[in-house]
Formats: structure tokens, C-alpha cells, sequence
């Protein structure tokens, strides 16, 4: 599963599609890469349904996560995840929570949602987490790694950690904030490559 984060134009949801992206993050979290629900909503418009919608908050209170469900209506929500607990969240929406390498040992030492992130504690800075300690916990679930992953070490990530899924922003990006298709398709290609040649592995 290959997530594309932080995306506000057009230009750079479709050059995602189309590199083979699973899930598009659309942040509603303080960012540079902040969009509102409704300018979400259009820029999602049109999108395939097997492509993930994915609203990426942090500490959302609950008037804020019902405009987004109510005008996005993402697939996901992808939030802190402590988060979860306050927060009302249907059952069709899908839930990635948070943990922060960092955060709380007690949390992470503890029962794992089946689909859970793992990244750094500031989110989109390209603030990579220690590898070794991430493959100890994507073997107790579907792991998305995420934090300092690019075009040149998202091979030796997926080799190492073995995740469920990635997912980057800041590394696609030319400018901060700005995605740059040609560093899209590439990252998506040596991941993609990556994943492929890990299912022939365990095939083998």
C-alpha cells in the first residue's frame, strides 16, 4: 500500500493516480499542505474508488472531524491515536492511528490495532524513525511506514521493516508544499519495485 500525503492541486493528485498510488492523503492538520474540507472535496472529485481518501488530522476536536466527514467524506482517518477516543467515527470509515516514535513505550508495548502508522513526532518534516525498532513492530500488524522515506531508500526500507504500506510528502515535493510529479512517479516506482520483489520472495 503506497500513500501519497499532502496533496493540494489537481496536477499532483492525477500524476499519483497514475503512478499507481493506493491512498492520497489530504491534510486538515496545522500545515503548509492544509486544505479545507471543501477544497478537499473538489480536489477529490473524479477520483477511483480503489484509490483511498484519506483525511490526515491531528488532535481534530469533534465539530472539526464532523465538517470533514460531513463535506470530504474520506475513506480514512488517519489521526493521532489517542485521538480515536474522543472522536465519534463510523464504521465505514477506516481507522489509522498514529503512534509516534517517541511517544509512550507503554502504548507500544501493549495491544496494536490490526492497521496502525508509524512515523516521527512531527509529521511531513522527513524526519526518518529507527528501521530496526519498525520491523519489530510490523510483525504485530499491518505497519504503514512513513517519516524520511525518498526515492533512493524506500527499497532498503520496504526490505528491511517489511511493512503493510509507506507513505511520503515531503520527499515528493519540489518545493515545500508543492508535489512535483516526475519525484511522485519515481518514489512509487522503487516502492512498488520493492513490494513486488518481496512477494516473490515469500512466494519462493
Amino acid at each position: 500500500m503506497i500513500k501519497i500525503c499532502g496533496l493540494k492541486d489537481r496536477v499532483a493528485i492525477d500524476a499519483a493516480i497514475a503512478a499507481g498510488a493506493d491512498a492520497i492523503g489530504f491534510v486538515f492538520a496545522d500545515s503548509i499542505r492544509r486544505v479545507t474540507p471543501a477544497e478537499a472535496a473538489a480536489l477529490a472529485a473524479g477520483m477511483p474508488s480503489h484509490v483511498r481518501r484519506v483525511a490526515v488530522m491531528r488532535h481534530p476536536d469533534e465539530s472539526a472531524w464532523r465538517a470533514v466527514l460531513r463535506e470530504f467524506e474520506p475513506q480514512v482517518l488517519q489521526t493521532d491515536a489517542a485521538d480515536f477516543a474522543t472522536l465519534d467515527v463510523p464504521d465505514a470509515v477506516e481507522r489509522w492511528p498514529v503512534y509516534r516514535e517517541g511517544g509512550s513505550a507503554n502504548t507500544l508495548a501493549g495491544e496494536l490495532p490490526a492497521t496502525f502508522l508509524y512515523e516521527g513526532q512531527k509529521s511531513g518534516s522527513g524526519e526518518p524513525v529507527d528501521w530496526a525498532r519498525a520491523a519489530k513492530l510490523a510483525r504485530r500488524g499491518r505497519l504503514i511506514l512513513a517519516g524520511g522515506l525518498n526515492a533512493a531508500n524506500v527499497a532498503d526500507a520496504i526490505r528491511q521493516v517489511r511493512p503493510w504500506g509507506i507513505d511520503v510528502s515531503s520527499a515528493v515535493e519540489s518545493a515545500p508544499g508543492r508535489k512535483d510529479p516526475a519525484r511522485i512517479a519515481a518514489f512509487i516506482a522503487a516502492a512498488q519495485g520493492a513490494f513486488d520483489a518481496g512477494r516473490t520472495e515469500e512466494e519462493d
